[in-house]
C-alpha cells in the first residue's frame, strides 16, 4: 500500500473518531460546535484523485452523521467543500496552485489561512443552512456559522500544528 494512502486512512479514522467521542460534546453557550473532522478534505493532497476526494468526503460526513443521527447534513456539506476546494485553492494560492506545490501543514501564512477560513466558513454556512431550513432562522444560521467557524478555525490550526510531520 502508499503511505499516502495509510495516512489518509489513518487521518479518516482519527478525526471522525475524535469528532464523535469529544467534539460533538463540546456546545458552548448553545452556538459555538467546533466541527475540525474537516481537516481530512483541507489537508488531503492536492495531486491526488478528485473523485476519490468526493468519495471519501461523503463517507466522511456520513460517518459523522451516522453516530450524530443528524440526517445527512454533515454528507452534504462535506461534499460541497470537496467540490468547492479547486476554487478555493485557485482563489487562495493563485498561480502557484497549478503546479501542486502546496501543503497546508507547512507554516502559516496568509494564503494558508485565508484557504483554511473560506473552506471552513463554506462548510458551515451550509451545515448550518440545511440543519435549520427555514428563513425565519437566517440570523440563528450566521450567528452560529461566524461563532463556530472562529472556534474551529483554532481548533483546527492546533491540530494541524500539534500533528505537523517533522522536518527531516
Amino acid at each position: 500500500m502508499n503511505s499516502t494512502l495509510i495516512l489518509n486512512l489513518f487521518r479518516f479514522v482519527l478525526l471522525v473518531v475524535a469528532q464523535v467521542v469529544v467534539f460533538n460534546n463540546i456546545d458552548l453557550f448553545g452556538y459555538i460546535n467546533p466541527y475540525p473532522y474537516i481537516l481530512f478534505i483541507l489537508l488531503y493532497p492536492v495531486n491526488s484523485n478528485r473523485a476519490g476526494l468526493l468519495i471519501a468526503s461523503f463517507l466522511l460526513g456520513l460517518s459523522v452523521d451516522y453516530f450524530a443521527n443528524s440526517g445527512g447534513v454533515h454528507a452534504t456539506a462535506s461534499l460541497v467543500l470537496a467540490y468547492l476546494r479547486p476554487s478555493f485553492f485557485k482563489f487562495s494560492f493563485g498561480l502557484s496552485y497549478e503546479y501542486q506545490t502546496i501543503k497546508i501543514n507547512d507554516r502559516l501564512s496568509p494564503e494558508r489561512f485565508s484557504f483554511i477560513f473560506i473552506s471552513i466558513i463554506t462548510h458551515h454556512l451550509v451545515l448550518f443552512l440545511l440543519e435549520f431550513f427555514k428563513f425565519a432562522f437566517i440570523l440563528d444560521v450566521l450567528l452560529r456559522t461566524l461563532l463556530s467557524t472562529v472556534f474551529t478555525l483554532i481548533v483546527s490550526i492546533i491540530i494541524i500544528y500539534l500533528f505537523k510531520p517533522s522536518k527531516r
